[in-house]
């Protein structure tokens, strides 16, 4: 399924260019996937996202649209970071699944936390299980709002005007979810939502990798906000590690998706829990 955002017309067009390298990016997804201990007879998908010719740029947040969002990235350059690369193209905060009928396994009870810190989103990307916790926290003192955009009519919006408050839901259907903040045009988020635990986001050096893959074939998915999907096949065998590489030439365009106007509390399918 592809989704469509809106991105409002801001300043001066300027880079995201990283060194290639490990990073924090897919940090709750990585840190889920290292605590996994590895199971008999099951295997390992590895992979790298490329992005092919010219890095293009990103436009440079107005932070200055509201004094307090300016006070708290003084002397700071903040840019919508529509693209994360590095200079070979390595591509980061794209969302990777794999497709296929899995044995129901143990949903994790950890939440998956985005924080509004410094009037945007981080991470920018996360994948959470059907099922399990997204916590949505707002760590500066202005008011923000969590504005989740569904294909699947589990949309929800609530207002956060103190720092430290925390709302939390319960994702029932897989999609990626589209966080915005009415108030900060500029804040966007995805969350991956998947039914199983075979996901991954892949970091600054482009990598992902996804643990204890039951042993068959699978379609494999990624999904940039940018660039879309790239779908193809992947054969996993027990013991071993399977190598996937996508690569975008940059010519993809934007993945679109009529958005849902979020319903009346009743037909929600998204449960807020506070």
């Amino acid at each position: 399924m592809s989704f469509a955002f809106r991105v409002p017309v801001m300043a001066v067009v300027t880079a995201v260019v990283l060194a290639a390298g490990p990073s924090g990016v897919s940090g709750a997804v990585e840190a889920q996937a290292r605590g996994q201990a590895p199971v008999a007879g099951r295997g390992t998908v590895k992979g790298h996202i490329q992005l092919m010719g010219k890095l293009p740029g990103n436009p440079v947040i107005r932070m200055g649209m509201d004094p307090m969002c300016a006070k708290a990235n003084a002397g700071k350059l903040t840019v919508q970071e529509l693209v994360v690369a590095a200079r070979d193209g390595s591509l980061a905060n794209v969302f990777v699944k794999l497709d296929g009928t899995f044995a129901p396994t143990p949903v994790p009870s950890e939440a998956v936390t985005v924080d509004q810190h410094g009037c945007v989103y981080s991470p920018r990307v996360v994948g959470v299980r059907t099922g399990q916790t997204l916590a949505v926290k707002n760590s500066d003192a202005l008011l923000h709002n969590v504005h989740g955009l569904s294909g699947r009519n589990q949309g929800f919006n609530v207002g956060q005007p103190l720092a430290g408050m925390t709302n939390q839901f319960r994702l029932k259907e897989e999609e990626v979810l589209h966080l915005k903040c009415d108030v900060h045009s500029w804040m966007n988020a995805y969350v991956g939502v998947v039914s199983h635990p075979y996901f991954a986001v892949s970091n600054t050096a482009g990598t992902f990798e996804i643990a204890n893959v039951p042993p068959g074939t699978y379609k494999i998915q990624a999904w940039h906000e940018r660039y879309g999907p790239l779908t193809m096949s992947v054969t996993v065998k027990a013991g071993t590690v399977a190598t996937v590489d996508f690569a975008y030439t940059g010519n993809e365009k934007a993945p679109t998706v009529d958005l849902l106007v979020v319903p009346s509390a009743n037909g929600l399918a998204a449960r807020l829990i506070n």
